[in-house]
């Protein structure tokens, strides 16, 4: 698949205000579970200087107008590793719905993204600079069963509990804060209502969490996730940027996962590594130093070339 142009007449030019429009080549991902594509553009193909200035961020989505990817909101930038040998780093950046990004947060499916979208097969360590995670992504065995990534952190280490105590109580209700690929709130379905009501009672506990551990009132994190241990396993329902994610954001696997096998955590033991979701069942394991997010799956989209705003400076 080629490079295609996606030029508006009211894309902004580079340069010295003529001629035709600097562009820089982008891919977009769609990793299956993920609530939306993700725009991933490789480091060395922007400007100097150019990463994580959010007005040319803004700039690359809005060339996306008039695509069928209009309202893209995860966006991924990474090169090649300056630690590991022929890894890659990458960064994350998350477009929030009032026009902000947020730069803090980390996506598991778009660091997935990025491998894919280099057309990497072999088994890749990818550095996550937002979050300081280390994920080791590769095929699994089989043929046709898609990725695994292995987050390579003991669950026990330091930090995976935020607070230091493996259960806190938020406005009255017993939740596990754990940071694990990215910081997340574990509740029980038993300590919150089963109505219409349930995404703003998450939501306030969210918040009481995000001050808990430092967050702004806007900020993308921590993530939510509400679960209910049923004879047939675990049922677990998470929130995401703009509602309800359909299935489980990888990392929110992967936290939830370092939740069960954390002694007197809210989370129960996942039992056969599969946990049950709206959309479909996600499966996990842990061993020593790692968590693991089985089967996932990412194909590329489309290839464009999207025009980039040169600022001049002083």
């Amino acid at each position: 698949m080629g490079i295609r142009p996606a030029l508006r007449d009211d894309c902004p030019h580079g340069g010295g205000g003529g001629g035709a429009p600097r562009t820089v080549p982008v891919t977009i991902v769609r990793a299956e579970d993920a609530p939306g594509p993700t725009l991933v553009v490789r480091l060395d193909h922007l400007p100097p200087g150019a990463l994580a200035l959010a007005h040319e961020l803004a700039g690359l989505r809005h060339g996306l107008a008039g695509t069928p990817y209009a309202g893209v909101n995860k966006i991924a930038v990474y090169g090649a590793s300056s630690r590991t040998a022929g890894g890659l780093d990458y960064r994350f950046v998350q477009a929030l719905p009032d026009g902000r990004f947020d730069f803090r947060t980390g996506c598991g499916h778009s660091l997935l993204a990025c491998v894919v979208a280099e057309g990497r097969g072999g088994p890749v360590t990818v550095r996550a600079v937002t979050t300081g995670d280390t994920v080791r992504v590769e095929e699994e065995s089989g043929g046709g069963e898609g990725w695994v990534l292995h987050f390579l952190r003991d669950v026990t280490a330091a930090g995976t509990l935020p607070t230091g105590r493996a259960v806190d109580v938020l406005l009255g209700v017993p939740v596990s804060l754990v940071r694990y690929g990215n910081p997340y709130v574990f509740v029980d379905a038993r300590h919150v209502g089963d109505g219409d009501g349930v995404e703003e009672e998450l939501g306030r506990l969210r918040g009481a969490a995000g001050k808990l551990l430092g967050y702004g009132p806007h900020a993308a994190l921590p993530k939510i996730a509400v679960f209910r241990a049923e004879a047939d396993g675990l049922f677990v329902r998470a929130l995401t940027v703009g509602g309800w994610h359909p299935r489980l954001a990888l990392t929110g696997a992967a936290a939830l996962a370092a939740a069960a096998a954390l002694d007197g955590t809210v989370v129960p033991g996942v039992a056969g590594g599969t946990v049950r979701t709206p959309g479909g069942v996600v499966t996990v394991s842990t061993g020593p130093g790692r968590v693991s997010v089985h089967h996932k799956r990412a194909r590329v989209l489309d290839r464009l070339a999207l025009p980039w705003r040169i600022h001049a400076t002083a």
